[in-house]
């Protein structure tokens, strides 16, 4: 097992695999105690090369790895890429590309929906993977051998499983679906949480409009010191805390002292002052400049359309071996039976010749839904 702890090898190593049409590429991290995650292993493997790289190694420069991610000639293959994604998107700045999600594509294959790795290993290559090491303290040094034969397996055999994944994606003539759902990955704002805009995070239900303003300003307050101060957003304030504050709009720190979310001493702080200022600047938002909250009982789906658009939508997959959630979320099955216009994925391109112009002749009453030997078919009315 290839270790690499100096920059040297990392350059051979890196020069090797930009030779290479893919690349498979993991990462081992660790974030329960701070806001960014910390990097503790990269695991890269080519045609004949494999190596488990250590960014912890005392004076290792990773920049020619990173240049591998940014070269337009390889493709780097990953297995449910968002978190990985993530780590590199704050190393380079931008996301790593062309990409090629294994997850993604075994559901256009018809494996499931978000299938694991090892599950999708086992049935693609027979694989045996010993998850001993899953949840291990990636940071201690040195890594154990199990730890690093564990790590490897997770790009040796995604080197493997690639390649098998584009032929049935070519064959089935799908190539052009998995590519649709890599564009949504190129989005840097998936990885990067942008203060202003953290209130989109919370789960707004009961509040009300006068407390929305409040909410906005606690969410940007609070990532702004998780990311200053690199520590879990939680740790700063709880989503409670924030809703329990917008609702009070305690004007000064005794004020402040009534919160039940608030510890005992923290309105005489710094940081209590900091945030009764913060939620004063929130209640001085214009009422126009804040956002409208949608109220989720609003134009009710009817209960009979959804339930046939969902069987619809299970009868559609099953018959053209593709995970339902890559065709539609609950959302848009809802947003559909509301609307025939209504603006989802599953409404445009593939989705909807594949599911979204079927769902809108079913509530046409243009074609009916019937057993057949126990199966869902379709018939025309």
């Amino acid at each position: 097992m290839q270790v690499i702890t100096t920059t040297d090898e990392l350059s051979r190593f890196s020069k090797a695999l930009r030779e290479q049409p893919y690349v498979a590429v993991d990462t081992e991290f660790m974030r329960e105690k701070t806001y960014w995650p910390i990097l503790c292993l990269i695991q890269a493997a080519g045609e004949g090369e494999e190596a488990a790289i250590d960014p912890l190694a005392e004076g290792i420069d990773l920049s020619p790895f990173l240049e591998l991610l940014t070269d337009k000639k390889v493709v780097k293959v990953f297995h449910a890429a968002r978190q990985d994604l993530e780590i590199f998107h704050k190393l380079i700045g931008d996301v790593p590309a062309p990409l090629f999600d294994t997850q993604i594509a075994a559901m256009a294959c018809g494996f499931g929906d978000q299938i694991g790795y090892e599950p999708l290993m086992r049935t693609l290559l027979k694989a045996k993977i010993d998850k001993g090491s899953r949840f291990t303290d990636w940071s201690r040094r040195p890594l154990t051998d199990a730890q690093l034969s564990y790590a490897l397996s997770d790009v040796t055999y995604l080197r493997e499983a690639y390649p098998i994944l584009l032929d049935t994606l070519e064959k089935q003539e799908r190539k052009h679906w998995v590519e649709e759902e890599m564009e949504a990955l190129y989005d840097g704002d998936l990885y990067y949480v942008h203060p202003e805009k953290a209130w989109k995070r919370l789960k707004l239900k009961g509040v009300r409009p006068k407390e929305m303003g409040a909410v906005m300003k606690l969410a940007e307050w609070r990532e702004q010191e998780a990311q200053a101060k690199d520590t879990p957003r939680n740790r700063i304030l709880k989503d409670e805390a924030i809703f329990e504050l917008a609702r009070l709009q305690p004007k000064d720190g005794a004020a402040l002292a009534r919160a039940r979310s608030i510890p005992s001493g923290f309105e005489r702080s710094r940081t209590g002052a900091a945030l009764v200022q913060v939620i004063k600047d929130g209640l001085s938002i214009p009422k126009e400049q804040l956002p409208v909250i949608d109220k989720p009982d609003r134009d009710k789906a009817p209960a009979d359309v959804l339930e046939l658009l969902k069987v619809l939508l299970k009868r559609q997959c099953e018959t053209h071996h593709v995970a339902p959630k890559l065709i539609a979320s609950s959302a848009d099955i809802e947003a559909i039976a509301r609307n025939d216009q209504a603006d989802v994925p599953a409404l445009s391109g593939w989705r909807r010749e594949l599911f979204g112009e079927t769902a809108l002749r079913l509530k046409r009453g243009e074609i009916a839904l019937k057993l057949d030997h126990g199966r869902v078919d379709i018939i025309d009315v």
